[in-house]
């Protein structure tokens, strides 16, 4: 096995185990930060001065880095080497954190957090091409991809929980400030455990031009999406940008063609699970990932919860997501393949976003949010191990970290699409009914249920193609049983005859 697919220093069980943590401790942090910032945003708009159509911007500034510049790191793991693309990203991220931390006023911070995502995408795009290529029989790999999907899924919920803790607790620079010592010793533990190994392409063609389109592109998607909130997904702003960054997408799959050496090689889009895969990803989590930020809203503004009461309603998605992702799914994959593991988790969200479309405007947690939350945690944490493997499944060894960034990606632009698409649709309802002469509680429900209804037909349409594209992957060839030789007649045989 070449040292690109082997990142522990040691082959022994322990060794993979705290190499895998590691890895897990990084994507955690990138993960976390995501969410982790949200409620702590009206506290960090009275401490800095930021203006309200501004203070969207300490997100945005981590988004659009984040989801523009994962291809491109994902492919540069390939190149020079995971190990040191993934450590690079994490100090990056530490320094960054600090330095957002510190911030004392609004443009220190929102460069601070632009550094942030463009370190969490450079650890974020390698880390699960690590994860597979560390484990390589089946049962080990779909429990490690399990942990590093309970690790994704559960990084959303517990930023909610925790930013509410610390800007209680001690301030909004708490929530930046607890990465510095966490970073410091994953960075100092991925030194020590993780091989230092030599990439696949080092010293050949990085295409930058094809890095420059595919960078921009995305970071322009990622930024129409994020602002067609503000401006309507309709608005000559919205399409504009949006045909600018087709165009950018557009041209940078003619160099991919013509390219002696492209970034991203056209022939992955020829493996049917990749393909299949990337699309039911990215309709999955468009769908999935306004279930965080909708449900947080009706149990804010419509049931009354705080900060850390609105964290623990969510928590129970998290416990299931934990459970299923990390004892229950690697067995049925084990035993019954991907696919249909895949296909069950995506009914179960459907199902679990289909409840939520019918919460009321004197509803109670209990009846209303609880009971959507078991099918939620269940399906997601069925389904992302499912989905994961796969993705990864369809790529060459070579091509791994390439699929991983692309994994990683689409995760990125969908969750941007679902959450501007699903927040843009509520809050339009909603103001249409309260002009409409609609009780405010009454039209924010309408507004968040129309939203949960429109994302659970997006789960469905993550059904369809799952279901019309995916296929399991061949299982590995069981060694031959040898077959004993024909015993030779002993010359108590031959004289008994």
């Amino acid at each position: 096995m070449s040292a690109q697919a082997a990142p522990a220093r040691a082959g022994g069980g322990a060794s993979r185990r705290l190499a895998l943590a590691i890895l897990c401790a990084g994507q955690l942090m990138v993960i976390l930060d995501g969410t982790i910032v949200n409620v702590a945003l009206p506290s960090i708009q009275e401490s800095l001065g930021f203006s309200p159509s501004g203070l969207g911007w300490v997100v945005n500034a981590y988004l659009i880095p984040f989801g523009g510049l994962l291809l491109l790191s994902g492919r540069f793991g390939d190149l020079f080497g995971r190990t040191r693309v993934f450590t690079t990203g994490l100090v990056v991220f530490t320094l960054a954190s600090l330095l957002c931390g510190l911030a004392r006023n609004p443009a220190v911070l929102l460069a601070s957090r632009f550094l942030q995502g463009a370190g969490g995408a450079v650890t974020s795009s390698v880390t699960l091409a690590m994860v597979v290529t560390m484990y390589t029989r089946p049962g080990e790999r779909a429990r490690a991809i399990g942990v590093y999907s309970f690790v994704q899924s559960a990084g959303g919920t517990l930023g909610l929980l925790l930013g509410g803790v610390l800007t209680q607790a001690a301030g909004w620079h708490w929530i930046f400030f607890v990465n510095v010592p966490i970073g410091a010793v994953a960075v100092f533990m991925a030194r020590r455990t993780l091989r230092a190994e030599e990439g696949t392409g080092t010293g050949r063609s990085t295409d930058a031009l094809g890095a420059v389109l595919i960078t921009a592109a995305l970071m322009l998607a990622v930024y129409t999406v994020v602002e067609a909130a503000d401006h309507g997904l309709g608005s000559a702003r919205t399409l504009g940008l949006g045909l600018a960054a087709l165009v950018l997408l557009v041209l940078f799959l003619v160099r991919q063609a013509r390219a002696a050496d492209p970034l991203l090689p056209l022939r992955m889009f020829r493996f049917r699970n990749v393909s299949g895969a990337l699309g039911t990803h990215t309709l999955m989590i468009s769908g999935m990932f306004g279930f965080q930020f909708l449900a947080v809203l009706y149990m804010q503004q419509v049931l009354g919860f705080d900060q850390v009461g609105t964290g623990l309603g969510v928590v129970p998605v998290s416990l299931l997501i934990g459970l299923m992702s990390l004892f229950l799914a690697p067995r049925l994959i084990a035993r019954a393949g991907p696919r249909p593991v895949l296909l069950v988790g995506l009914v179960l969200i459907a199902g679990g976003l289909a409840l939520l479309g019918r919460i009321s405007a004197d509803g109670a947690y209990l009846t209303d949010v609880f009971p959507a939350t078991v099918p939620l945690g269940t399906g997601f944490g069925l389904a992302m191990p499912a989905l994961a493997g796969l993705a990864m499944s369809g790529a060459t060894p070579r091509d791994s970290g390439l699929a991983s960034g692309m994994f990683n990606t689409m995760q990125q632009v969908g969750a941007s699409l679902g959450l501007a698409v699903l927040s843009t649709l509520a809050a339009s309802h909603t103001s249409t009914l309260l002009g409409d002469g609609t009780g405010r509680a009454d039209a924010l429900t309408e507004g968040y249920r129309l939203a949960f209804r429109v994302g659970c037909c997006l789960v469905l349409g993550a059904l369809v193609v799952a279901g019309a594209v995916l296929r399991n992957p061949p299982r590995p060839a069981a060694a031959p049983v040898p077959r004993p030789a024909a015993a030779r007649p002993t010359e108590t045989d031959t004289a008994s005859a």
